[in-house]
């Protein structure tokens, strides 16, 4: 990327920003946006069908982007309450079950299942990972005709390796099983095509690749599938009253709104839709077929320098399973922003000294890049893991 577009990035110039699986940085053109709203609000604007307005273009934009129809985004506040809408949702029996590797989800994609065993006397079938990566054959394996829904990340958050999707999605059409992918950290940084993948379901937020903020997300549901879904929540915009008033109420037949609609609850959160239209735009601007090589190429020369240095690079060369996430360390030997590994954490403190924002989950050091980082960007890092190494030989 040209440095004109990191201009539109003031937070480049504090620090060398390696965290988008956590949070992006906001360009200029969302603050404006922002502000804009936050402006109208002050001085008693915001009138309610332009805010609706927004929202609607936001969705369009959104369902440009990964290949959809408009009416199958729903929008959301999070991945977690979208997978939660769309798994309650589903008619679950009594001795269904569903596919999932909780060694490599994000605890919000487990919770929810075992709350359904609870509800619903479904089965959790939980696979172990393999060497961090999601186990598809294994998955694809302990699927059954009782299969009702398998569901993945597109990139798992630690360490950041693509998921298989097209053997997993096989495997789930061969017994009759619905997809549903946790895509938080692949949306925005890498091409996603819901009809290429051939998934029935996808999650995500836009604080990350996406580059909005928290509190605003879109939940995809293929429109055959949504049509045929009661929604376990329901409110007004839920509901097709055609072009009634958002208060009407009508007796008589309950109709929902078509494909995924009919999951969206109550008013939005309009500041969130600002910032996701502003945001939306710009990443069409620059285009996905750059955004991608870009963040995936930035990834792989770090992981080839680190593992030059003899740092742990999980997975090890860059290869297909490199997405925009570079992890270091022994994976699952920690928590939650530690490594049970001393040096793992002091290489952590070294680079955060010295301007480097990054992360540490499930024990690895997490090297996020996003579409605002540069060759300049990993050199440094490079250059200070070195000089770190130099310190402790």
């Amino acid at each position: 990327m040209n440095q004109d577009l990191r201009t539109l990035f003031p937070g480049v110039s504090r620090r060398i920003y390696l965290d988008v699986s956590a949070q992006g940085l906001v360009p200029q053109p969302v603050r404006d946006a922002v502000d804009t709203y936050l402006d109208e609000a002050m001085l008693g604007g915001g009138e309610k069908a332009r805010m609706h307005a927004m929202v609607e273009e936001t969705r369009i934009a959104f369902a440009a982007l990964i290949g959809a129809f408009p009416d199958e985004i729903a929008i959301t506040k999070n991945v977690s309450e979208g997978l939660n809408l769309f798994a309650a949702s589903l008619p679950w029996e009594r001795g269904d079950n569903v596919v999932v590797c909780p060694g490599l989800e994000h605890p919000n994609n487990i919770y929810l299942w075992y709350n359904l065993e609870r509800l619903r006397g479904i089965e959790v079938r939980a696979v172990p990972p393999a060497d961090g990566h999601m186990p598809a054959a294994a998955m694809a394996a302990a699927m059954d005709r009782r299969t009702r829904v398998v569901t993945f990340p597109s990139v798992s958050f630690a360490p950041g390796f693509v998921t298989d999707v097209a053997t997993l999605v096989d495997a789930a059409r061969s017994v009759g099983a619905l997809t549903l992918m946790d895509a938080a950290q692949s949306v925005g940084a890498l091409r996603t095509h819901v009809r290429h993948l051939g998934i029935d379901a996808l999650a995500v937020a836009t604080q990350k690749c996406l580059l909005g903020l928290y509190g605003f997300a879109f939940l995809y549901v293929r429109r055959e599938v949504a049509e045929s879904l009661i929604p376990i929540q329901v409110a007004r915009y839920g509901i097709d009253l055609g072009d009634a008033h958002e208060t009407a109420f009508a007796t008589g037949e309950l109709r929902y709104q078509k494909g995924a609609r009919r999951f969206d609850l109550g008013n939005y959160n309009y500041l969130g839709a600002a910032a996701a239209r502003a945001a939306l735009r710009l990443i069409e601007w620059i285009g996905m077929d750059r955004i991608e090589p870009h963040v995936r190429g930035l990834a792989a020369d770090l992981a080839a320098g680190l593992l030059e240095l003899g740092l742990p690079v999980v997975g090890g060369a860059p290869d297909a399973h490199l997405a925009h996430i570079v992890s270091v360390g022994a994976l699952g030997d920690g928590r939650h922003d530690t490594s049970d590994d001393p040096l793992m954490n002091d290489l952590f403190e070294f680079l955060t000294r010295r301007d480097v924002r990054l992360s540490i989950r499930s024990g690895v050091l997490r090297f996020s890049l996003g579409v605002y980082n540069d060759h300049n960007d990993v050199e440094r890092v490079i250059a200070l893991a070195r000089a770190w190494r130099g310190e402790r030989v």
